[in-house]
């Protein structure tokens, strides 16, 4: 093997980087609580500390067990942090303290349990993750049900379903892991001795989760994860030290699938040899220019084997050369540390491949003769089964048009050797026959450059070698030219075939490059359900050619179909009982799968994670299956599809989240508003009235204070209903402004008015010009907004401090001032403060207010052509001036 085949890979490398710093992780493993995990953890710990590690017992579970807790006299122990949850004083580790003491070895009891609420992780398998990031060695225990990927068979071999699990990550990151065995007959009895639980419980263990039969099938789990995590450390061990392979350690069966007939027995029997042994099998396609190449029989041939190892549960993988396919396969199976290959017997070769390549082995034979290390395992087709000519390339078929040009360049090539000769008498005339191959095999492929070949050479045979005219040759040294000429022919022409299948793979190969990214880019828009459907339907059926059709569920979780191309809103009953069972098991199913192939379709499900997003369904005219090619093109286009529905729905509920907020926020801050600004003026008015009616002790002044005060305070509420009658018209568009010129300063002397008694005290100034013109607006409106405004200026500035109103033209706009003196407005809430309740968190917010004056103001201006805005009254930012901006009305012509 070449020097460059055996170096280190640069993964093995990466990942080794990745664990500097960071403390080692050993799991003690066990198939059911009760085997002795922690016994045999404190057990190596002891030994440890008498080693002079300093060994930490931060958090052990002895569930009362005498001999447990034993082991712990003479180890550290770490004091628990008490937790308070619903009313009960609990114990949980103390990371913190833990991360302080910073021991060499931390003893760290069942990864698999959930924290107390209002921890600082949830599961405590995340403190074991910060503990070893920080450097500190851990040791800790989990039994095999907790594992994630194992969960569901757990749940089917015992009926129960563990809630608390481990990420499967968290096995593969441990540097060592401790199977602690236990027989069945062993664990049972140590259940009835009361050694694992209470009497009591035991005895309905034993009939439930602890039945023999559930502790042996979890026992081999056990057996098998820890068996997979040491695998795994082989093959990583082997990839850092440039370790060829394959060592017999846990055997793995590959099969190479490829368009052969005996292709789909060779995975039968490699099922049949892993159910047997009981090991993991992988199914190997490879990808290569030349699979563009093949006709149509065959690319089904090779479709139909990778479906077959797909349902039989083989793991598919997948690899892309030009080169030596033999030499890749082998190092493939190298690095996956396989001992042991099954491939399809080759077809015998015709008389013809072998003269047209003598020398050239078929990936099989090659197989056999560099992979002296593997056991190699041939498998024979059927003998019914179909045979297809052989070679490397697509059948002998040479199509009338490029048969026609192959004669075309031939004669060609003949007319210019005539006109070479006679001009210019050359030795080499049979280089031009040679181009013309060349042109015919770039442009047509190897049979058409073959035809022109073989019609060359008796050309240039019958015409130019002596004596002419006849097919004989008498000269020994023409005999040697005319053969060497066939042979180049035929030789440069294969090249130039394979060239042009290289390029037609490459392009190719762009072009669906081309169709993903045009795919990603244009879902990339679509801002709705409804515009990644069409833009998954349409794209699809334009990318593989054939009719497509999405289903989702409706709003009662119904599946329907949501978009088709061509159009496509009904399925048949065959069809449509394909499209459930694919959106229920999570399967493909209809044409070409194992689940109803009588289909017309085949649908495919759309997955985010876990999550179901619907359906995808497409059917070729006339049934036949999908290539390889296209069906890696169409699973990538259902990712793409998957990605940009789960991006909807997550905008939706985004959208729909952020709604509900702001509703609450709206429907809190309502009835805040209403219950301090409702109840403050209802207070007064009651108190006044209550002291009116008093008979005694009341003079003139007094009544007439009192009443003023009612009238005062019936005016302020009288202004919050209004504000919120016109904040409730405008939310439904029912107010209509009525707009005609009006005179700005007759509105301010009315809102004056109106705030007589919550302007007393304040210094109002006005700078109205004369000849201020009309605006176009509504009076009764603007008048509203100019009391809201009026009235958060004062409510907002000190008493007795000043309040200006001034006004001026400006362009074709009319523009009406309020400035305060209070303490201002910060400038990123000044665009703020017109939304609808907001109150800004510092600044203007010394009183309490509804939130609703500004908003409405906003909302009343908008609706007649006007605008409004907060800025600042002075230089230094303070004081706060409110600008309304209202249309300029037309000035009226006068007439002679």
């Amino acid at each position: 093997m070449p020097e460059a085949d055996v170096r280190p890979r640069p993964e093995a490398f990466l990942a080794e980087a990745a664990r500097e710093g960071r403390g080692r992780l050993k799991i003690f493993l066990g198939a059911a609580p009760g085997v002795g995990k922690t016994f045999a953890m404190l057990e190596a710990a002891r030994l440890k500390l008498a080693e002079g590690v300093d060994v930490l017992a931060a958090v052990i579970e002895t569930h009362g067990r005498a001999e447990t807790e034993a082991l712990l006299d003479g180890l550290p122990v770490l004091p628990r942090r008490p937790a308070y949850y619903r009313g009960r004083i609990l114990s949980e580790m103390d990371l913190d303290a833990l991360l302080v003491r910073h021991p060499r070895l931390a003893l760290i009891d069942e990864l698999a349990h959930t924290n107390v609420e209002g921890s600082r992780h949830e599961k405590r398998w995340q403190d074991v993750d910060e503990v070893l990031a920080a450097g500190i060695d851990v040791w800790t225990t989990l039994n095999v049900q907790h594992v994630e990927t194992l969960n569901d068979p757990v749940a089917r071999i015992t009926g129960i379903r563990v809630r608390e699990t481990v990420p499967d990550g968290i096995l593969d990151r441990a540097d060592e892991i401790e199977l602690v065995d236990l027989s069945p007959d062993d664990l049972i009895a140590r259940l009835h001795a009361g050694k694992v639980y209470f009497p009591d419980q035991a005895a309905r263990a034993v009939q439930n989760f602890f039945a023999k039969g559930n502790l042996t099938a979890l026992r081999e789990l056990a057996m098998r994860a820890a068996a997979d995590r040491v695998d795994a450390q082989l093959r990583e061990h082997m990839a850092a030290n440039a370790i060829p392979g394959p060592w017999p350690a846990q055997e793995r069966l590959l099969v190479c699938v490829s368009d052969s007939p005996a292709a789909r027995n060779a995975i039968r029997a490699a099922k049949r040899s892993a159910d047997r042994a009981r090991v993991e099998w992988i199914a190997l396609a490879v990808t290569s220019p030349r699979i563009e190449t093949l006709p149509d029989g065959a690319r089904d041939e090779l479709a139909l084997a990778l479906r077959l190892a797909e349902r039989l549960g083989a793991s598919i993988a997948n690899i892309q050369t030009e080169g030596d396919v033999a030499r890749e396969i082998l190092d493939f199976a190298r690095r996956s540390n396989v001992r042991r290959i099954i491939v399809g017997r080759p077809r015998p070769r015709k008389p013809l491949d072998r003269l047209l390549h003598p020398f050239r082995e078929r990936v099989a034979e090659r197989l056999l003769a560099l992979g002296t290390d593997f056991e190699m395992t041939l498998v024979s087709a059927e003998g019914d089964a179909p045979r297809r000519p052989a070679g490397p390339g697509p059948a002998m078929q040479v199509h009338p048009p490029a048969a026609a040009w192959a004669l075309v360049a031939t004669g060609a090539a003949t007319g210019a050797a005539f006109v070479v000769d006679r001009l210019l008498p050359v030795a080499s005339l049979a280089l031009l026959f040679m181009t013309a191959v060349i042109v015919v095999a770039g442009r047509f492929g190897r049979w058409p450059s073959i035809l022109t070949a073989l019609s060359g050479f008796l050309a240039y045979n019958f015409f130019f070698t002596d004596p002419r005219h006849t097919f004989t040759i008498t000269r020994r040294e023409e005999i040697l030219t005319l053969c060497l000429f066939l042979v180049a022919s035929l030789l440069t022409g294969g090249l130039a075939a394979e060239l042009r299948a290289r390029i037609e793979a490459q392009r190719a190969a762009a072009d669906r490059t081309t169709k993903l990214y045009d795919f990603s880019r244009r879902v990339a828009g679509a801002a709705s359900f409804d515009d990644v459907v069409w833009a998954a339907v349409s794209h699809v059926s334009m990318t593989l050619a054939c009719r497509t059709v999405l289903l989702a569920p409706d709003d009662a979780g119904e599946l329907r179909v949501a978009g088709g191309f061509p159009p496509e809103d009904r399925l048949g009953v065959r069809d449509m009982t394909a499209a459930r069972y694919a959106w229920e098991r999570g399967e493909e199913a209809g044409r070409g799968s194992a689940t109803l192939p009588a289909a017309e379709w085949l649908f495919l499900p759309i997955r985010a994670g876990e999550r179901r997003l619907g359906v995808i369904g497409v059917s070729y005219e006339g049934g036949q299956p999908f290539s390889p090619v296209n069906r890696r093109l169409l699973e990538a286009l259902i990712d793409q599809v998957s990605l940009a529905m789960e991006r909807v729905r997550l905008a939706g509920d985004l959208e729909g989240a952020r709604l509900e907020a702001e509703t609450d926020r709206l429907r809190t801050a309502l009835l805040s508003s209403v219950s301090h600004d409702l109840r403050t003026p209802l207070v007064s008015i009651i108190g006044a009235a209550e002291s009116l009616v008093e008979p005694e002790g009341l003079g003139h002044g007094a009544r007439v204070a009192l009443a003023e005060t009612i009238r005062d305070e019936g005016q302020r509420l009288d202004r919050y209903v209004q504000n919120l009658l016109d904040m409730t018209r405008l939310g439904h568009g029912a107010l209509q402004p009525k707009v005609a010129p009006t005179d700005l300063a007759d509105l301010v002397g009315m809102a004056r008015s109106r705030l007589r008694t919550v302007l007393t005290g304040f210094d109002l100034r006005l700078d109205l010009p004369a000849d201020l013109p009309p605006a176009l607006a509504d009076p009764v409106l603007v008048e509203q907004v100019l009391v809201n405004v009026l009235d958060n200026a004062a409510k907002y500035s000190p008493p007795g401090s000043a309040l200006s109103v001034s006004a001026w033209p400006e362009a074709d706009r009319v523009l009406l001032a309020v400035a305060d003196e209070g303490p201002g407005i910060p400038p990123a809430d000044r665009k703020k403060v017109f939304d609808m309740f907001y109150r800004v968190a510092g600044g203007d917010r010394q009183r309490a207010g509804t939130g609703l004056g500004l908003a409405i103001c906003r909302g009343l201006l908008e609706i007649q052509g006007g605008r409004i805005r907060a800025e600042a009254a002075r230089a230094d930012g303070h004081g706060t001036r409110i600008v309304i901006d209202l249309p300029r009305a037309a000035e009226e012509k006068e007439v002679e």
